[in-house]
C-alpha cells in the first residue's frame, strides 16, 4: 500500500508539469580549470578539484560557505553532487541587501542522510525576531507556533559517494525540487516570493561534498 501510495503521488507530481521553464541562462559552470573563477569562499573552504567543485568544512562554529553572486529572483536551478565524506549541504538563496533576517537569508534546500528539506528564511527561522526568540528556551513555544507553514520536509535516502543530480524550481512564492528525477519536495510561503536573491551559495558540513555542472536560467 504505502508503495502504490509513493507512486501515485509522484506521479500526481509530475502530472502537473514543471514548476517553471528555462529563460535566459544567467550563470553556468563545469569547473574544467583549477581557480574558483565566479566562487567566493566567505567561509573556507572551496577549491576546484579534478574538474568539480569541493567544499569542506574547516571552522568549528560554521559550516564552509561558497557563492556565486547573480541578481535573481523566479530561477530555475540545476547541479549535481556527491556526498564525500559530509552527510549534508544546504543550497541558499539571499539578498545581502535584506535586513529583515540574519544574513539576508531568503530560502534554502537542505541535503541531510534520510531527509530533505525547504525552508522560508526571511518569514521563518532566519527571521530576526524568530532568530533571537529561539536563542531563549522560554520563548521557543512561541517562536515555534510563528513558523507554522514556513517549511517542508520528505524523506528521501541521500547516498553518499553516489552523483545525485537537482532541480530547483522557485517561481512567485513556491519552491519545488527533484532530485534523480524524482520529487523531492515542495514549499509554498510569502518569503520565498522575495524580489530581489543576490547570490546563490551552498554551505557545506564536515570532511567534503563535490558540486559540478551548475545552470541557473531565469524561469518563466
Amino acid at each position: 500500500m504505502k508503495q502504490l501510495l509513493a507512486l501515485f503521488v509522484s506521479l500526481s507530481f509530475f502530472a502537473a508539469g514543471p514548476l517553471a521553464q528555462k529563460g535566459e541562462l544567467l550563470f553556468t559552470d563545469d569547473f574544467e580549470r583549477s581557480e574558483l573563477g565566479e566562487w567566493k569562499t566567505v567561509i573556507p573552504s572551496f577549491a576546484v578539484q579534478n574538474g568539480v567543485l569541493k567544499g569542506w568544512q574547516t571552522r568549528d562554529d560554521h559550516g564552509a560557505v561558497g557563492r556565486v553572486y547573480k541578481p535573481m529572483k523566479d530561477v530555475v536551478v540545476e547541479f549535481k553532487f556527491m556526498l564525500d565524506g559530509s552527510t549534508g549541504f544546504n543550497a541558499v538563496f539571499d539578498d545581502k541587501n535584506h535586513k529583515g533576517s540574519h544574513a539576508g537569508h531568503i530560502c534554502r534546500v537542505a541535503f541531510a542522510p534520510k531527509q530533505i528539506r525547504i525552508g522560508d528564511d526571511k518569514e521563518g527561522v532566519m527571521r530576526n525576531d524568530i532568530f533571537e526568540m529561539r536563542k531563549d528556551p522560554a520563548k521557543k513555544r512561541e517562536a515555534d507556533k510563528r513558523l507554522v507553514g514556513r517549511g517542508s520536509a520528505v524523506n528521501r535516502v541521500v547516498e553518499p559517494k553516489k552523483w545525485h543530480t537537482v532541480r530547483i524550481e522557485l517561481l512567485g512564492d513556491t519552491l519545488r525540487v527533484t532530485m534523480d528525477d524524482e520529487p523531492a519536495g515542495e514549499l509554498k510561503s510569502p518569503g520565498i516570493a522575495h524580489e530581489t536573491k543576490t547570490s546563490l551559495h551552498f554551505t557545506v558540513n564536515g570532511p567534503g561534498v563535490l558540486f559540478d555542472d551548475v545552470r541557473i536560467w531565469a524561469a518563466k
